[in-house]
């Protein structure tokens, strides 16, 4: 699935049968902290950095010298899994509420709900629609908590959810250059006229977007590393002038791998499903097929079990750890492409026909080419310490312990992280 760049030019009641409503809690314990506005000033600043796309594997190559000095004076993971569906919007929202994309209600890029339409990352009304967003994000709680959150394009802060903003909020801008964002956030930092945040997002999607051109084997895919890798260097040197670095708890995350793709290996959605029969809602190595009244038997007939380049399945009878099936949000048939395969309309394809190696993720969160990044340094975390991996439902309930605010429910595991930290 494209990145935010190719694509993107909550009230629970309003989450149609419940998607939002479904949340856990056996498995969320609160993070309790007294008057967490009142000590917001002796608090370290939580920045938080996505890059999009970014391979747990490409750490060991050796061609990003500040993502290394992180790993070196801090924390980082073996990898982290991404949750079902290994997608951008899914598991960026999943990363700040802790919940699965089955109980936030962003199972895909693309989806349609009975009450709310439909939902593309190509459109801004329904990005910043809070009512499609369930589940509440790190800067919505930090915010109800007297906190002050700067965010830049993370997937969800565009949008008013539980009627609440982050304090500063920056639209996404594929032509905002990496350094001119960090710049902006270290802004936000230097504003005497604003609040201060004690939360910031930053998000960086070039190195998806050269992957899914030109593969994650690729110089292309190495010079973007290279690019949003000195950018982060960049930020480092503006927190140190500043006096705010070793005052700064900075965690740097992808949302999943990225695989390679031969030119030859595309499906056309057509030949799998006709339009007369079904329509799909959601493209990709994930598809969301939903059979047209009364063709119901015969599209399963057609679908589901194993086929040569994909699998198919009822949505109540997928694979149990993929958590994913429960939300009505996702269509009747999911079929999961194999590795190194994608589908496409017939038109799409027909319109821009495929040369040489490309990426795509979407697949199997157990992939090894899916596998996600994450890194951690600041006054709370160890030095130098390697973490076994874990599910990024996980990272949520560091946030709010970071932050020193109640986690809300969430999917994750409280415990997962403590050796991360001092």
């Amino acid at each position: 699935m494209t990145s935010i760049a190719l694509r993107l030019a909550g009230a629970c009641a309003a989450l149609l049968l419940g998607a939002c409503a479904s949340t856990p809690s056996s498995s969320s314990i609160a993070t309790t902290a007294p008057q967490a506005a009142s000590s917001a000033a002796q608090r370290p600043l939580l920045l938080l950095i996505s890059i999009d796309g970014l391979r747990a594997d490409m750490l060991d190559r050796g061609i990003a010298p500040n993502l290394s000095r992180l790993v070196r004076e801090g924390v980082r993971a073996q990898w982290m899994s991404p949750s079902y569906p290994s997608l951008t919007f899914p598991n960026h929202y999943t990363l700040v509420t802790g919940l699965r994309p089955d109980h936030h209600g962003i199972v895909h890029n693309s989806m349609t709900d009975p009450a709310l339409g439909t939902f593309r990352l190509s459109d801004r009304d329904a990005v910043g629609d809070g009512r499609w967003w369930g589940g509440e994000p790190i800067w919505v709680g930090a915010e109800k908590a007297g906190l002050h959150a700067a965010t830049w394009a993370w997937p969800g802060s565009e949008a008013a959810i539980q009627g609440v903003r982050p304090s500063r909020h920056q639209a996404f801008d594929e032509h905002i250059a990496p350094n001119a964002r960090v710049d902006q956030a270290l802004g936000w930092l230097d504003d005497r006229d604003a609040p201060h945040p004690q939360l910031l997002t930053l998000y960086f999607e070039q190195v998806d977007e050269a992957g899914h051109d030109f593969g994650p084997q690729s110089a292309q895919y190495a010079r973007a590393v290279e690019q949003v890798d000195a950018a982060i260097g960049h930020l480092l040197d503006g927190l140190a002038r500043r006096g705010q670095l070793d005052r700064t708890n900075l965690i740097v995350v992808s949302d999943h791998g990225m695989a390679t793709v031969p030119a030859q290996q595309v499906l056309i959605v057509e030949d799998m499903v006709s339009m007369q029969e079904a329509e799909v809602v959601s493209y990709g190595q994930s598809l969301g097929i939903a059979p047209r009244p009364g063709q119901e038997a015969g599209v399963e007939a057609r679908l589901l079990g194993a086929h040569p380049q994909y699998d198919c399945w009822r949505k109540a009878a997928l694979p149990a750890r993929w958590h994913y099936g429960s939300n009505p949000r996702i269509p009747p048939i999911v079929c999961q492409l194999h590795e190194g395969w994608d589908a496409l309309p017939a038109e799409r394809a027909a319109e821009k026909p495929r040369t040489g190696l490309r990426g795509s993720h979407g697949y199997d969160p157990a992939l090894p080419s899916m596998r996600a990044v994450f890194i951690a340094r600041g006054p709370a975390f160890r030095r130098g310490a390697t973490l076994a991996p874990f599910d990024n439902v996980d990272v949520y309930p560091l946030l709010a312990r970071l932050l020193g605010i109640p986690a809300a429910p969430n999917d994750g595991d409280p415990q997962a992280l403590l050796p991360a930290l001092r």
